[in-house]
């Protein structure tokens, strides 16, 4: 906790330094904004908005609950056409294909998913392991991810999140499905599930826990207050998870959320997604090397203002980080887990 050091992060075969005095000096960079906290439950120019005309045209549905739809910004389209053959090793390319698509997770612009209600997180989850169903049919990568927060790109408040599907496995599901495969080869039992294991027994990084996932900031963690979403049982897909498993992941998520929201009082920025074992035509594979877990990479530092900067020695060298993950998950298992703003009221 006073001295630096570098830990190993088995996942991905790298290292990050940890420097927690750091943490001490002074702050003169750049202050961000605090989050809007008066974003309009419905708006007509917002085309995430049940009934608002998206930049298509196309005219949004009065949907009551989840409501999915093509991004009109796809970054990956399935009739891209084969790039030409290279001249060279070291000017390569290959075919990219994939569809893009948008979920709001509910009608009203006003709610993140700490405040919606154990049923309609349950409904997101269904509808997240619907998609993955859907188009890890064809695609060997189904990404589920959510930014959330101006800080980290997002540029619409409404709730909701991507899913893109892609021909090709993206770098870190290559990077992960190696590490994973390596370590049971080498010890027998899928690298997460052991990993599991092993924080729940020691507790010091936990966040919090129920019968069937626990949430740690892992001992590897780059980003101050990142956390890691593990199931207990070995399950290599998101759309494996029973019914019950499901609700008990509905609970724990909004425990860690409002955990988030409460640490600065403030609607907590995060990029987040799934990662599982490949699909398409990876289904027909052994791919008991995976364990399904989520990411998530909040930027925040010390408070709703200032936030971690990835720059200089982090580009140039490797990650590096203020404060050491026991004391970050010492934090986030301290705080309430009622709502600031239910708190308030």
């Amino acid at each position: 906790a006073e001295h630096q050091h570098t830990r190993y992060n088995p996942l991905r075969d790298d290292w990050v330094l940890v420097s927690a005095h750091r943490v001490k000096r002074p702050w003169k960079g750049q202050l961000e904004k605090p989050p809007l906290e008066d974003v309009p439950r419905w708006d007509p120019n917002n085309p995430l908005c049940p009934g608002a005309v998206r930049a298509n045209g196309e005219v949004n549905p009065q949907y009551q609950g989840t409501f999915v739809f093509p991004n009109d910004f796809p970054a990956l389209q399935p009739d891209a056409p084969e790039p030409g053959v290279s001249d060279h090793p070291l000017f390569q390319a290959a075919a990219a294909r994939g569809v893009c698509k948008v979920m709001c997770f509910h009608p009203w612009s006003d709610l993140t998913l700490p405040l919606m209600s154990l049923v309609e997180i349950r409904a997101v989850i269904d509808a997240w392991a619907e998609l993955a169903t859907e188009l890890g049919a064809c695609y060997p990568w189904v990404q589920i991810f959510e930014n959330k927060g101006a800080m980290m790109g997002c540029s619409n408040p409404h709730p909701h999140c991507q899913v893109w599907a892609s021909s090709f496995l993206p770098n870190e599901a290559r990077l992960e499905d190696r590490t994973q495969r390596q370590h049971l080869r080498q010890h027998g039992v899928p690298m997460l599930l052991e990993y599991a294991e092993q924080e729940a027994r020691r507790k010091e990084r936990l966040v919090v826990e129920n019968e069937d996932w626990l949430v740690v900031v892992p001992y590897w963690a780059t980003w101050p207050y990142q956390t890691l979403l593990l199931p207990r049982r070995h399950v290599c897909r998101l759309q494996d998870l029973r019914d019950g498993e499901r609700d008990s992941l509905a609970s724990i998520m909004q425990r860690l959320l409002i955990k988030y929201d409460n640490l600065f009082e403030v609607s907590f920025p995060y990029s987040m997604g799934w990662h599982g074992a490949p699909t398409g035509p990876h289904l027909e594979e052994d791919c008991g090397h995976w364990q399904l877990h989520a990411h998530y990479y909040p930027p925040l530092l010390r408070s709703a203002t200032v936030r971690k900067f990835m720059v200089g020695y982090e580009m140039l060298a490797q990650a590096q980080r203020d404060l050491t993950p026991e004391q970050a998950a010492e934090r986030l298992r301290s705080l309430p887990e009622v709502h600031y703003k239910q708190r308030s009221k």
